[in-house]
């Protein structure tokens, strides 16, 4: 028996199939409180356990956070670097989750930081690096921030600034 989705991660499986299928981009229905407010979102696709594809935004870039995810979804599935694009063969596969941010905020100090509870933006000029939370064999902040450098190609001597962030994830 398949278990039903958060309303939010239907949006993300609905815009995927639709773009993937038709060549269409999803115009979002009716939207609940959360999907009417602007965040940055991550669409994040797995098949069979494995990452998919994700890709996401730090801050909004779209009218609101249903937006948001239609956009991400579709980017998650075609255009994340890592992988091919997703095909219609696949659809009936997929797992989404997608992780509503909170703004993210400035950190002085690695103390500050928790990577089951926050998510961590690394930052050196205009490359930046970000990690989700609660991530599977991510578990200290060091790590995270090793992660975030690799990610953003910022040496482990460069000065960066550090931001944490909080998400909502729906599965």
């Amino acid at each position: 028996m398949e278990k039903e989705l958060h309303p939010i991660a239907e949006l993300a499986k609905q815009a995927v199939e639709s773009y993937v299928r038709q060549g269409k981009v999803l115009s979002p229905g009716e939207l609940t409180a959360e999907m009417e407010r602007r965040a940055g979102a991550f669409v994040s696709i797995k098949k069979r356990g494995e990452l998919r594809g994700c890709i996401g935004t730090f801050e909004p870039t779209k009218a609101n956070v249903a937006e948001e995810i239609v956009a991400n979804a579709i980017g998650s599935a075609t255009q994340d670097p890592r992988f091919t694009p997703v095909v219609a063969s696949e659809l009936d596969e997929l797992e989404y989750s997608v992780d509503i941010l909170t703004a993210p905020e400035p950190v002085e100090e690695v103390a500050l930081l928790d990577p089951e509870k926050y998510g961590v933006i690394v930052e050196c000029g205009l490359r930046r690096g970000l990690l989700l939370p609660d991530l599977e064999g991510v578990d200290t902040a060091d790590q995270q921030i090793e992660i975030c450098r690799a990610k953003a190609g910022i040496s482990a001597d460069e000065q960066v600034k550090l931001y944490r962030f909080q998400v909502r994830r729906h599965k």
